[in-house]
């Protein structure tokens, strides 16, 4: 068990120096905070809870894809059923989704700057 401290975490053993802070660069605990929206998903309205910075990177997917937050979501939502049969957690696919497409920008940047050198 371990419980963060200052600019470390204490584990069972001692005291462990974190090389990266979390918290550090202007962290924005708004984008912690919950936000509950109407949707429609296929046709049916619902409400989707989830934190902003969720709904910020789905804003930006949407555009990317020049569509609205909602088409976008109908989309995962039609696609999750079709290929996997559905999902019982549909915010955590979402978030998912969210977070694969923050880290599939950063490998292609990584790329670009390696091919770059």
């Amino acid at each position: 068990m371990s419980c963060g401290i200052g600019k470390g975490v204490m584990e069972t053993g001692g005291f462990h120096k974190i090389k990266i802070d979390p918290f550090d660069k202007g962290f924005d605990m708004g984008m912690a905070k919950p936000l509950s929206r109407s949707v429609r998903l296929n046709g049916f309205s619902t409400c989707l809870r989830l934190e902003q910075i969720y709904w910020n990177i789905l804003t930006e997917i949407a555009r990317i894809n020049t569509c609205s937050v909602s088409a976008l979501l109908s989309y995962v939502d039609r696609e999750v059923h079709l290929r996997y049969g559905g999902v019982k957690n549909f915010s955590g696919l979402v978030r998912v989704v969210c977070v694969v497409h923050v880290l599939k920008g950063r490998a292609a940047a990584a790329s670009a700057d390696t091919l770059a050198q």
